[in-house]
C-alpha cells in the first residue's frame, strides 16, 4: 500500500478531521506502542499501520 493509499483509506474512514487525531494521537497497540504518525515516520509500512488501525477501531474486515 502506498502512502496516499493509507491517507485516502484514513479520510474515508474517520473523516478528515478525525482522521488527522487518529493519525496524530492514538496509540497503537499492534505498532509497539507509536501513534500511526510515528509508526509511518519510524518507517514501519503504510499497510500494517492500516491493519493496526482496523484491529483497535474495529474496522470490518472486509474494509482493511
Amino acid at each position: 500500500m502506498r502512502l496516499t493509499e493509507f491517507h485516502e483509506r484514513v479520510t474515508l474512514r474517520f473523516g478528515a478531521a478525525y482522521g488527522a487525531s487518529v493519525l496524530a494521537d492514538h496509540v497503537l497497540t499492534g505498532i509497539g506502542g507509536r501513534t500511526a504518525a510515528q509508526a509511518i515516520e519510524d518507517g514501519v509500512e503504510p499497510r500494517d499501520v492500516w491493519r493496526a488501525l482496523c484491529v483497535d477501531f474495529d474496522v470490518p474486515r472486509d474494509q482493511w
